[in-house]
């Protein structure tokens, strides 16, 4: 069925981009997730407030309430928490096991509901599509930062620069 297979596929870019996170944490140090690249952008700290509070928010709930959630305090995520490396994993795990509960609960047929979100009604497929594009945004920023911090240190988290041909002669040859 087409609607299995959306939502297969769904959770699994989510658990990439969360995986592609990840890979960047585990490159960092304690004091790498406060550092402030300048004051227009945020630091990896409160990406990650901001996105444990959007996704509980949002998740929480799912198909019944509108996925800006009264408890929530948006603002608030934007301000340096002062938490440590084991708090905010402790807040991106949570926030992800919300987004992939709700996503694992769904049936084929949910897809064809209406949700809101702000008050805006949205299909499922449409929610869905707008947080993962919201989250892959804030992904490619913590990418970026953990780039920025680790310099020339830095492990490429997918082809390195220079090794498109060794990497397609490599899967060409895993493939038969």
């Amino acid at each position: 069925m087409k609607e299995d297979l959306f939502i297969k596929s769904a959770i699994q870019q989510f658990k990439d981009y969360k995986a592609l996170a990840e890979r960047t944490f585990a490159q960092l140090n304690e004091a790498d997730f406060h550092f402030q690249p300048d004051t227009a952008n945020n630091n990896l700290a409160v990406n990650i407030t901001h996105l444990h509070g959007n996704m509980r928010s949002r998740w929480t709930n799912f198909l019944t309430e509108d996925g800006e959630k009264e408890w929530r305090s948006r603002d608030a995520e934007f301000e340096e928490q002062h938490l440590d490396h084991t708090a905010l994993l402790r807040l991106w795990e949570e926030g992800w096991k919300c987004l992939l509960g709700a996503l694992e609960s769904l049936r084929p047929e949910d897809l064809e509901k209406t949700v809101t979100i702000r008050t805006k009604p949205l299909t499922v497929i449409e929610a869905i599509h707008r947080q993962l594009a919201h989250y892959s945004y804030h992904v490619g920023q913590i990418v970026f930062i953990g780039k920025h911090i680790r310099k020339d240190q830095w492990q490429d988290l997918s082809i390195a620069k220079g090794q498109s041909a060794a990497y397609n002669d490599q899967m060409k040859t895993e493939i038969k």
